[in-house]
């Protein structure tokens, strides 16, 4: 299942981060999935900046930096991938 969470504002080529704007919070180790017109990939954050500072978790309403494993485009929307948890089998 996946929560959109925001979208890119921003992207630095040269440093591969991308810019977020986020509605939901988001939180370092959390599974992403970037999706827009010519991008579409899912990756772990693991790194996260606001105003150049170094930061474990965001709260909505934040606008952060992540290192991103692929470019991404402004208006790419950014979905939280919501694990779920497997019931054992009886």
């Amino acid at each position: 299942m996946e929560v959109e969470i925001g979208k890119v504002t921003h992207y630095y080529n040269h440093l591969s981060v991308a810019v977020l704007e986020l509605v939901e919070g988001l939180k370092l180790g959390d599974k992403i999935h970037i999706f827009g017109h010519a991008t579409d990939f899912t990756q772990r954050v693991t790194s996260m900046e606001v105003e150049h500072h170094t930061v474990l978790w965001v709260k909505p309403g934040d606008n952060m930096a992540i290192k991103v494993v692929q470019p991404v485009h402004v208006h790419d929307i950014v979905y939280r991938v919501v694990e779920e948890e497997m019931e054992p089998t009886t």
